[in-house]
């Protein structure tokens, strides 16, 4: 059977030798209203498994004792072991009246247990932490929260995390939440409310690269040799590549790149051509963008984190290599590069533009439909 003693307000400074190992049903009054006290006496009086799991939010009912509403965990239990109550317990007049008591108990848990969203643009919402929270609390806010979601209509929910909040993420899982995306200070978490099949973005599904081509007036080509991954020690001579970082423009990137490696300024003319390939690095995909730089300094001083060699070399010499000339993607792009040199080829230029929402990027276009 399940009895209900008077109505008490649990304070946040009870301990888990208040309760015995079965406890009875916990009376809470609707005039407490901060509930995150009683999550953090639960959490308090975690050493008390039995305790702990019986005061999941998810689990209590509101039933009524002498017209006084009172909050309950769904279980049963033996009614031999009466808690011992602290002295500062207080006792509530039974004299409230339950319809009313019932409506600011539902409206008390709605107001404090809701985690803080913004809605996106696409019928979901978004939940930042930042400041810590307890794992128990967290879980009754998240369940809570996603009923009253499920009644607004949201679709899909994103959890971002920092890093510090990573005791989260096994909370959020059980829920239904899923890695999206992580970045070296947060996570990201999203689930999609109606279940089945979605629409949600993917995770960034490639890595971004690009290649300098440079050559100076006496037909030389700028080339680098690279003291780690699959060319070390290889001696094979290549062009200075590197990898597009988050925000930066693919022309800029280029110019970057160069100036890292081999210490040389250049200014971007064109993009000449770009590859894409699949389950390149970490099994996304690759895209690889062809530039074409001219030089405006020509003294040579290597990187040395990264770079073995780097110099100026005569072109046929740089073709001449059995990597250009067995390797058939090298192969093809050093055909273009000797097309552009000798004037039978146009790439694409890099026009300035902005978006409807003010942002600045750019458009590559075919350079001679530009002068056109």
């Amino acid at each position: 059977m399940t009895r209900c003693y008077s109505p008490m307000i649990i304070p946040a400074a009870f301990t888990h030798r208040d309760f015995p190992s079965s406890p009875p049903a916990i009376k809470v009054m609707a005039a407490f209203s901060p509930f995150t006290a009683l999550s953090t006496a639960v959490s308090r009086c975690s050493s008390s498994s039995t305790f702990a799991r019986s005061l999941s939010l998810s689990r209590f009912s509101i039933t009524f004792h002498n017209h006084s509403p009172v909050l309950c965990p769904r279980t049963r239990f033996s009614p031999v072991n009466r808690p011992t109550v602290s002295p500062n317990v207080r006792c509530l007049s039974n004299s409230v009246n339950p319809p009313a008591a019932m409506e600011q108990v539902a409206a008390t848990m709605e107001q404090v247990k809701l985690l803080t969203s913004v809605n996106d643009q696409h019928g979901g919402v978004i939940v930042e932490l930042s400041e810590p929270i307890d794992s128990g609390i967290f879980a009754s806010m998240l369940r809570i929260s996603i009923s009253e979601w499920r009644k607004l209509g949201k679709k899909g929910v994103w959890i971002k995390l920092p890093i510090e909040l990573c005791s989260l993420v096994e909370v959020a899982v059980k829920e239904g939440f899923w890695y999206h995306h992580a970045e070296p200070t947060y996570l990201m978490l999203v689930s999609w409310l109606p279940g089945g099949a979605h629409p949600l973005p993917p995770n960034a599904s490639h890595r971004v690269g690009v290649g300098a081509f440079v050559m100076n007036e006496k037909r030389e080509v700028l080339v680098v040799q690279e003291n780690s991954g699959i060319f070390r020690g290889t001696g094979i001579w290549k062009f200075p590549t590197g990898v597009v970082e988050e925000g930066e423009d693919l022309c800029t990137a280029a110019v970057r790149e160069v100036k890292e490696e081999t210490a040389i300024d250049a200014e971007f003319m064109e993009i000449l051509a770009f590859r894409q390939t699949h389950k390149a690095y970490f099994e996304k995909s690759d895209l690889f963008f062809l530039c074409m730089l001219r030089p405006i300094s020509f003294d040579v001083q290597r990187q040395e984190a990264e770079i073995e060699a780097a110099k100026w070399m005569p072109w046929d010499e740089y073709v001449a290599q059995p990597f250009v000339q067995k390797t058939e993607f090298v192969k093809h792009i050093s055909d273009i590069c000797l097309a552009k040199v000798d004037g039978d080829y146009t790439g694409f230029c890099a026009i300035p533009t902005a978006s409807s929402g003010g942002q600045m990027g750019h458009v590559y276009q075919n350079a001679q439909g530009r002068r056109r």
